[in-house]
């Protein structure tokens, strides 16, 4: 049953303005609330546990989980199903290495940790390098995505679809900051499981409860297309899967929209609480996903592909609309409508964390710490973070709109992840771990996982084909995610710096961040319980 976008989905613009309206409310109770730099960038420390854990889960599961996913697996079945096991073991890694270390280490940013034992104004402009080339490609992949999804499931034009996504998401940051952002994501996750636990019900009521029908039923389905349930459909290379997984693994520990949410909690113990309760959320999430992608390919059958648009971003939403009763009952566009506001919701809430991360490395890291070297006021912070997130939302809303079609969505998301695992993580994980690490690793570190990341990427067959269209430009490299070379070099990078350079000091502050990374012994409280917020260079006394 082929859904017909030609006119404006009127169930889904009401519910969409339901969901803004709400959201709005949210965030102008959120602005009265926002008084000093720690309110801004951290929700004043004063979110829970539960509460940041759905936050997470809400940051973490984007429209390119919710659609995408499932649409990879409605396509190619078990391969497709690999993003859904990784986007979750990602998680583990974030849980033991850097959660609780993060949330008693650093202030409001990444750069915060680095900055803490090197030094500070080449640690914090490597971080906030890392950070904006993370949130850049992943933010103008979410808002191109934003203008085709919203196109294709209300009917908007896609230049006003990427224009009210842009407009809502600067009114979230720019009011409310964290305390809005949060909550709008806290909003969104609950909206998402609802939606993806309804969805999941009526398609296993619909094989009797029986899994190994609904599988049988896909198979039976995949006439003669790329839809498997043996590995091999997508990804025929085992290396480039290896690649895909380490990206993927490694990358979500990189984030900085992500591990920025680590310091909205008030102690290491809430942090710890906040990513497993996203565990549970995210696990039960993706394998939701997983029912909705073999439950489209079981019942709209190759026949639906078509339907389903570039990457079968579509084939949830159009299992939504044949699970309601199909096209033009009140049942499948009532049904349609509730996943397209999701989806919605779900841009919504992505792009606004996003852009406080990028606006943190631009106010907090390089205006507040390189440019004024911490003479500047709280206020004044503030103010440059509201005028660097316009920025970077008009930016990002200019290249949607200007060029976003001819944008892969796939490649820019694949990049960002890229470029978190191999830049990011590498320099926080030796930061927090290794005594020598120093100032030259870092920052060498970060330029290498970088610039080797994006090189990869467009030389791959992905981006550049080579000249026959089958493998990529250069003979010897037909990898589509670069993480298994860049990664290494990430890394590599960091050893070769740190071992050609001296650093004096360099292992007694180690000491200092270990002790407070691993007890909270000086980390940054929530206001009730401190004082006043400490500069982000504050040492932590070793007889503590």
């Amino acid at each position: 049953m082929t859904p017909v976008f030609a006119e404006v989905n009127v169930e889904a613009v009401v519910i969409f303005g339901l969901v803004v309206a709400i959201t709005l409310g949210i965030t102008y109770w959120a602005s009265k609330r926002v008084r000093s730099a720690t309110d801004f960038w951290a929700a004043g420390r004063g979110i829970s546990g539960p509460q940041n854990g759905f936050a997470i889960a809400g940051d973490y599961m984007s429209a390119a989980s919710f659609l995408g996913i499932a649409g990879l697996i409605f396509l190619y079945g078990f391969d497709g199903f690999l993003y859904s096991v990784g986007f979750l073991v990602a998680f583990l890694t974030v849980l033991f290495l850097l959660a609780e270390r993060m949330r008693n280490a650093g202030k409001f940013t990444i750069a915060d940790v680095l900055s803490f034992r090197l030094r500070e104004r080449p640690a914090r402009v490597a971080a906030a390098t890392g950070t904006l080339a993370v949130a850049a490609f992943y933010l103008i992949a979410q808002m191109v995505g934003a203008g085709a999804l919203i196109q294709a499931l209300v009917g908007i034009d896609y230049n006003l679809a990427i224009l009210l996504t842009g407009v809502f998401m600067l009114v979230y940051v720019v009011f409310g900051g964290m305390i809005a952002t949060t909550w709008v994501q806290i909003i969104k996750a609950v909206m998402l499981m609802a939606g993806a636990i309804g969805l999941s019900i009526l398609v296993m009521n619909r094989v009797g409860w029986n899994p190994v029908e609904l599988f049988n039923r896909a198979e039976a389905q995949a006439g003669g297309g790329s839809f498997s349930l043996a590995p091999g459909a997508l990804y025929t290379n085992p290396v480039d899967t290896v690649s895909l997984g380490l990206a993927l693994v490694l990358g979500t520990a990189g984030l900085p929209h992500i591990l920025m949410r680590f310091f909205t909690v008030p102690d290491a113990k809430a942090a710890r609480s906040s990513v497993l309760w996203a565990v549970i959320l995210i696990g039960a999430f993706y394998i939701m996903t997983t029912a909705l992608g073999v439950g489209a390919r079981a019942f709209l059958g190759e026949a639906g592909v078509e339907a389903a648009g570039a990457g079968a971003n579509l084939a949830a939403p159009n299992l939504a609309q044949f699970l309601g009763g199909g096209a033009g009952t009140f049942g499948g566009d009532a049904l349609l409508a509730i996943i397209a506001a999701i989806a919605f919701a779900t841009i919504l809430a992505v792009v606004a964390g996003l852009v406080i991360s990028a606006s943190g490395a631009v106010a907090h890291d390089l205006w507040s710490n390189v440019v004024r070297k911490g003479a500047d006021s709280e206020h004044e912070e503030v103010l440059v973070a509201r005028i660097a997130a316009v920025a970077i939302g008009a930016i990002s809303i200019a290249i949607a709109i200007g060029g976003g079609k001819d944008l892969n969505v796939s490649f820019m998301v694949g990049l960002a992840f890229a470029v978190a695992a191999s830049a990011n993580f590498p320099a926080l994980v030796l930061a927090l771990g290794w005594r020598r690490f120093n100032t030259v690793g870092a920052v060498t570190g970060v330029a290498v996982g970088t610039f080797s990341s994006i090189f990869l990427v467009l030389i791959s067959p992905k981006v550049w084909p080579g000249p026959d269209s089958e493998g990529g430009l250069l003979p010897f490299y037909d990898l589509a995610n670069p993480g298994i070379v860049s990664i290494p070099l990430g890394f590599l990078a960091c050893w070769a710096g740190t071992m050609l350079s001296r650093e004096h000091g360099n292992e007694r502050s180690f000491h200092e961040l270990y002790v407070r990374s691993e007890t909270g012994l000086g980390a940054e409280a929530a206001p009730a319980a401190s004082p006043g917020p400490q500069r982000a260079g504050t040492r932590v006394p070793t007889s503590a």
